[in-house]
């Protein structure tokens, strides 16, 4: 792993209450060893060249008591004012002696470049040891715990760089095993995603029973001895299913009841966005702009970054997810990435068939704008969200400092960034359209 002087990390407050580690997976040369606690509030963190002075000033700071400037922050938390950014900045974790990446595993820069004025963070190449060892467990996983997909579409998996996205996403993950969490979940929800509605098969008609069968393999169902084990044998009948069974079994395990519930609900809206945008396919109907906005409320980003606290290995406390406050910044955040998705996402939906609603599609039909205009104006969309997630996030941090939401509010952040990351470099996917 880089060394947090150079790579801010920034989830682990002092205080901060950690689940327990996972009890499956084999010791790895970089991070805690599965089986092995997580430096928590107690563990004395060494001072870090660059990152803001000696222990007890550092410490000071993150109690509130020493106003201070936080540079680290305000690279992943800029709020029109700066208010609050000083809150939000983390101690460093002692880590555990981390041996050199050998040369060749030391992957160059990725590909690719960022939509021009795209407002975004840059972030750290992600370490390239722990994105073989993630892209490698998580093929085992497709091929042989859950036949997510045939050996005809190994090119298209591959080229998805899960590995690589993820752990840009979650750089503070304790373990491999953590960092599996979410891998295992993103892949089981793009597997719903192409069999049952776009890509491989998927279809707008008779789409929401099939979402609705699936979404039992992650919040199951209560029925008679009789029923029950048809209803069982049935989440094994298709790959959507196989997925989105497995990935919830090792989620559960990790997560807090809480914690599962959470991500219960956040996939039943995600579903519901599904069934919003196939009822609008069916019926040929190009939303107005902000109806296609609230769709994409909740066909969105946002299972993914509420998972950050399981994945971090600790756990925001249900009344404080709960806070409007938190509603409204996951909300900015999922959104605000959404649209980056329809961006950089573009020109391939473009060349797919039949009609494909993106924002910048909506836009120009809709407000009677050219091709270039509405892609144009889509960006200024996505950087007023952006700069409002951002503002919010540091109101936010300056109002209620417990140490736990603001870990859980930079764990937010830095998913922002790494998903950004990862469609910017995914150029096996995506590709800029020509208006510049």
């Amino acid at each position: 792993m880089p060394d947090s002087g150079t790579f801010p990390l920034r989830s682990a407050l002092p205080g901060t209450a950690l689940r327990p580690p996972l009890p499956a997976g084999p010791a790895l040369p970089f991070g805690p060893a599965a089986g092995t606690s997580v430096p928590g509030a107690d563990a004395a963190a060494p001072a870090v060249e660059g990152a803001g002075g000696d222990l007890a000033a550092e410490a000071a700071r993150e109690a509130g008591t020493v106003p201070g400037p936080n540079p680290a922050l305000d690279r992943i938390v800029r709020g029109p004012s700066g208010m609050g950014t000083s809150g939000l900045h983390p101690a460093r974790r002692a880590r555990p002696p981390v041996p050199p990446v050998p040369p060749a595993a030391a992957a160059a820069p990725a590909e690719g470049r960022p939509i021009p004025g795209l407002y975004h963070h840059p972030v750290p190449e992600p370490d390239p040891v722990r994105v073989a060892e993630v892209s490698r467990r998580i093929k085992r996983w497709a091929v042989d715990e859950v036949e997510a997909y045939p050996p005809e579409w190994e090119d298209q998996f591959d080229g998805f760089s899960v590995g690589r996205y993820m752990v840009a996403c979650h750089p503070d993950a304790p373990t491999v095993d953590h960092l599996m969490i979410a891998t295992r979940l993103m892949v089981a929800e793009n597997v719903v995603d192409d069999v049952y509605c776009e890509d491989h098969g998927g279809s707008p008609v008779g789409l929401g029973g099939r979402l609705l069968l699936a979404h039992t393999a992650l919040d199951p169902l209560h029925t008679t001895a009789e029923y029950q084990p048809v209803w069982a044998e049935s989440l094994l009948s298709d790959a959507a299913r196989r997925s989105y069974r497995s990935a919830m079994a090792y989620f559960s395990e990790a997560a807090t009841p809480s914690q599962a519930d959470r991500f219960r609900h956040d996939m039943a809206r995600l579903h519901m966005g599904y069934l919003a945008e196939a009822a609008w396919a069916q019926t040929d109907y190009t939303p107005q702009v902000w109806e296609y906005l609230s769709m994409r409320q909740f066909n969105n980003f946002r299972p993914c970054p509420t998972i950050t606290d399981t994945v971090g290995g600790y756990e925001l406390p249900p009344d404080l997810h709960a806070l409007p406050a938190l509603q409204r910044v996951i909300a900015l955040a999922g959104n605000a990435t959404t649209i980056s998705n329809d961006l950089y996402s573009y020109t391939k939906e473009l060349k797919s068939p039949g009609k494909h609603l993106n924002l910048p599609v909506v836009i120009a039909e809709q407000e009677g704008l050219s091709d270039k205009e509405g892609y144009l104006k889509a960006v200024e969309v996505h950087n007023e969200l952006m700069h409002e997630f951002e503002s919010e996030a540091a109101a936010l941090a300056a109002s209620w400092p417990d140490p736990r939401l603001l870990r859980f509010l930079r764990g937010v952040a830095v998913w922002v960034d790494g998903n950004h990351y990862w469609h910017m470099t995914n150029t096996y996917r995506y590709s800029l359209p020509d208006f510049w």
